[in-house]
């Protein structure tokens, strides 16, 4: 019988994936933090407004380097969430894209928003060219 990934299984697809982006890339993110949850929180759903959790892949919890100060006087450790539920039913819907892939496209996307990127910016800077 074969098991769904678990969560170490994409923890271990996500560190491969940030091991595997260009050191300077890594140095300006500094210490983000990766947390891999099954299911994003319901309170983060109510707030976000996102009924379906299936809906909600990951998530960059912190004050983008657009933002920061250094008047800021304990800044929240910036944290990229993925969410393994909603990741392993897009993969499976999809069916076109390697589970290590997905979760490295997400991942990515999310350390954009820790350098001030909107989706609409990540989308044209992740579309591949023509």
């Amino acid at each position: 019988m074969l098991l769904p990934p678990s969560l170490d299984d994409l923890q271990a697809l996500a560190r491969h994936a940030w091991d595997g982006l260009p050191q300077a890339f890594r140095a300006l993110a500094g210490g983000v933090i990766f947390r891999i949850q099954d299911w994003p929180e319901e309170d983060l759903l109510a707030e976000l407004e996102i009924g379906d959790p299936l809906e909600l892949t990951g998530l960059y919890q912190g004050i983008d380097l657009t933002q920061a100060s250094i008047d800021d006087p304990a800044p929240p450790t910036p944290m990229v969430f993925l969410y393994r539920r909603p990741i392993l039913e897009e993969w499976v819907e999809r069916g076109d894209i390697a589970l290590a892939d997905l979760v490295a496209h997400i991942l990515i996307h999310e350390i954009g928003h820790h350098f001030g990127l909107s989706d609409a910016a990540m989308d044209a800077l992740l579309e591949p060219e023509e």
